[in-house]
């Protein structure tokens, strides 16, 4: 009897492997992606973070709270909130910010960058508050230098040197600004923001 009305709430919630919420959060080592789904009839709680499934609950008795999951040394909170009309709202927290909040602060410690080395993509990412390299989700080991008018990180893919230069900006404003280096050739900045991981 209970797996009959189980089965026939779950008929009334959205589709399966359809995500309730969705947020793309960039990290130093990447953008990742965490969705959430919600079975506002069965209470059901399913949370990916990129495809990956670390939490899944079939049934619960109470529908809106918290949902903590851990990633890493990322703690993600999912609020579910009701609102008016048998709805709910779902909001992200990371590591105890708002997601919107988050993601600005994670705009001013990231410099992120990609570049093709031998047919090859490299998603390279500085987190400026560590002064730590990231090269496709893997923090990597660099050299540092001091040059005239900054410092030089310096690494290597595919046998060509790269270097990460930190200069002034010559404005308080913006303060030190960051250029990547290869093989002696300007790369293009990449937002951190960006889809593509």
């Amino acid at each position: 009897m209970a797996l009959v009305l189980l089965g026939t709430l779950r008929a009334l919630e959205m589709p399966a492997n359809e995500p309730t919420a969705k947020w793309s959060v960039p990290l130093n080592d990447g953008n990742h992606v965490i969705e959430f789904e919600h079975g506002t009839a069965t209470g059901r709680r399913v949370v990916k973070v990129d495809g990956k499934t670390l939490v899944h609950r079939d049934w619960m008795f109470r529908l809106v709270g918290d949902e903590v999951v851990m990633f890493g040394d990322t703690r993600f909170v999912i609020r579910v909130d009701p609102i008016p009309g048998l709805k709910y709202s779902y909001t992200l927290w990371v590591n105890g910010k708002s997601f919107n909040n988050f993601v600005q602060s994670q705009s001013k410690i990231l410099e992120s960058w990609l570049t093709n080395i031998g047919g090859n993509q490299y998603r390279i990412v500085l987190d400026k508050s560590k002064q730590s390299v990231w090269v496709n989700g893997e923090q990597i080991e660099v050299e540092n230098e001091f040059v005239d008018g900054g410092a030089d990180m310096m690494f290597s893919l595919e046998g060509l040197p790269v270097v990460i230069r930190s200069s002034s900006s010559g404005r308080k404003d913006i303060g030190i600004k960051y250029t990547l280096y290869v093989n002696g050739v300007q790369a293009e900045e990449r937002d951190s923001l960006d889809e593509d991981t």
